[in-house]
Parts: C-alpha cells; sequence; structure tokens
C-alpha cells in the first residue's frame, strides 16, 4: 500500500507542555486510520498537525511524498481547500444556506460555477442516505442528517484525506454508528484515505487501523482486516 500521508519526529509544545514527542505515523492509499487516547494526550494534536491546520515544532509531514508542514499559509489553505476534506463534531454547516449549497460551498470556493457545483454536491447525496434533502437547511436536519451532509462536503472536493475529528461526539450511540459506517465506506468508496480522532473504542473499531496515543508518544497499534 502506497503511502499518502505521514508524518515523521514530530513535537509539539504548548509552553511547557509537550503535546507531542516525536510521532512518526503513515497514513496508506484508502486507509482509515482511528488515533484514540485519553483527553490530553495528544491525539487532537496530531490530527490538526496532519491536516495542516497547525504547524509542528520539529519533524516534517509529507503528502504524497511531498513535504508539506513547511508550505507558506497561502498555500497550505489552498491545500486544505483542495486536498483534504473535514468532519468536525458539530458538522459546522452554514444556516443559511440549504444542504446541497453547503455541500457544494468548498467547489464553489474554488472557482467552480454555483450550477456546476450543486450538480456535483448532488451526487452524494443518494450514497449518503441524504436524498430529498437537498433543499433543507441544517435547522430542518437531526443530528445524523446534518453530520451526512457534513462527509459530502467532506467528499465532494475529491480529497487524498479526509479527517473527521470526534464525528460521533454530538449523536447518540444508534446514530453514532450509523454515520461512522457511512463515513468509513463512503471515503474508501471514493478513494480518499481517512484520520479520525475518537474516544469510543466501537467508533475506532470500524478503522482499518487504531493508533493509540498517551502522553504525546504512540503507545499502541492495532491492525483490522476492512471488507
Amino acid at each position: 500500500m502506497s503511502t499518502v500521508l505521514a508524518g515523521y519526529g514530530l513535537v509539539k509544545k504548548y509552553g511547557s507542555t509537550t503535546a507531542l514527542a516525536g510521532v512518526d505515523v503513515e497514513v496508506g492509499e484508502r486507509d482509515s486510520l482511528a488515533i484514540m487516547g485519553p483527553s490530553g494526550s495528544g491525539k487532537s494534536t496530531l490530527l490538526h498537525i496532519l491536516a495542516g491546520i497547525i504547524r509542528p515544532d520539529d519533524g516534517q509531514v509529507l503528502l504524497r511524498g511531498e513535504r508539506v508542514d513547511n508550505l507558506g499559509e497561502n498555500r497550505l489553505s489552498a491545500l486544505r481547500r483542495k486536498r483534504f476534506g473535514f468532519v468536525f463534531q458539530f458538522g459546522q454547516l452554514l444556516p443559511e444556506l440549504p444542504a446541497e449549497e453547503n455541500v457544494a460551498l468548498p467547489l464553489i470556493l474554488e472557482g467552480i460555477p454555483r450550477g456546476e457545483a450543486v450538480v456535483r454536491a448532488r451526487r452524494w447525496f443518494a450514497p449518503l442516505g441524504l436524498d430529498g434533502l437537498e433543499h433543507r437547511r441544517p435547522g430542518q436536519l437531526s443530528g445524523g442528517q446534518a453530520q451526512r451532509v457534513a462527509i459530502a462536503r467532506a467528499l465532494a472536493v475529491e480529497p487524498d484525506v479526509v479527517f473527521a475529528d470526534e464525528p460521533t461526539g454530538a449523536l447518540d450511540q444508534a446514530t453514532g454508528t450509523e454515520v461512522v459506517q457511512l463515513l468509513t465506506t463512503a471515503t474508501r468508496q471514493s478513494g480518499a484515505s481517512l484520520v479520525m480522532v475518537t474516544h469510543d473504542a466501537d467508533v475506532a473499531a470500524h478503522c482499518g487501523r487504531i493508533l493509540h496515543v498517551r502522553d504525546g508518544r504512540i503507545s499502541g497499534h492495532s491492525q483490522f482486516t476492512v471488507s
């Protein structure tokens, strides 16, 4: 399996606190990696560094073999828009836009005409069980529906990697299971890799691999067969 995203020797400190102490991680083609650990273990810091949201104090991040952590802000912002997709705990949908325009927004921001962007966005509604909800605004959606819209938005740009930060944290167990099944299946079928932070072992078990983080270091690693 070829490596899509990698971090080597990643170090991050906040004052006297070491969030990451020299972490190495590799994410393969169509890989699904869950990062787990107790509060303050460094798992969210690791995701944010891999996603180009924050920069490491030491070490490097490579996307398909090219170093990206040292890019200027404009190029790094473009990288996040074009090659990464994001799913957050609370979806972060724009309340004034209907679902189809929330999904199309990353494409519109890249200069794709609105009509074309919406057509491309609608392609994700049936696979994610959202048929008929294209014109509903976030306030008219359930929590699970809103997260499925967020997944569609993340996949609309055809990213190399989707990053999910506690994507089921605001959902009940049954809805969370449904959402994570859709997330892992849809990312794999789209050709994207998935990096997910979760505190829930049942959610993490839907991924092909689990990375356990404690005190800023890798404390364990599990691998599964994903059908």
